[in-house]
């Protein structure tokens, strides 16, 4: 007779279900040490908190200010994340346009910045129209916003849902693409 034959039977059926069960917890420990590539881990190279940045155009007049909770930059592909931006895109003879939303990012030198969560637009003289989205990507070289996604705008005199749009900031123009929906009740005579 060999050993195994004396252990019980209780006991063949229990070693190797223990057996099963520490490799499996093992492999969970290691997985939890070694994250996975889609759980990269990224570094910033500098960041600000509560900040408020000026960029001025080539006569030396400021061009757009723009505020946040937080903005990092990444070395690893030049880009940079700001949490609850505010930009105002202004424009010395017209109206300044005042964006805000959740989160916004830019890549190099920041020609177009993608805003994303509770987008609003109105316009700091006149915010009785305000324009929400999810997604926005403007570009500041052209001075352009378009979206893909979801759009309502508000006014005093009604409400205009549409899916996509692109606007020329400086022609105070909006192009909606598709789906346009809403009402519009006239004002009132004077």
């Amino acid at each position: 007779m060999n050993a195994i034959s004396n252990i019980p039977l209780i006991a063949k059926i229990l070693l190797p279900i223990l057996a099963i069960i520490s490799i499996w917890l093992l492999s969970g420990e290691d997985n939890k040490n070694n994250p996975s590539q889609d759980e990269q881990v990224r570094t910033s190279d500098y960041s600000m908190t509560e900040f408020t940045l000026t960029i001025m155009d080539d006569s030396g007049t400021p061009s757009r200010v723009i505020t946040g909770d937080k903005m990092s930059h990444y070395p690893d592909d030049d880009s940079t994340e700001i949490l609850f931006p505010v930009a105002h895109v202004i424009d010395q003879q017209k109206d300044t346009w005042i964006m805000s939303s959740n989160r916004g990012r830019t890549q190099g030198e920041g020609e177009e910045i993608v805003l994303t969560g509770n987008v609003i637009i109105t316009r700091q003289d006149n915010n009785e129209i305000e324009l929400r989205t999810e997604k926005l990507i403007l570009d500041t070289l052209h001075n352009t916003a378009y979206t893909d996604l979801a759009v309502n705008i508000k006014s005093p005199y009604g409400n205009t849902n549409s899916v996509g749009l692109h606007a020329a900031l400086e022609d105070k123009m909006i192009n909606l693409h598709s789906r346009v929906k809403g009402f519009y009740n006239a004002p009132p005579s004077q």
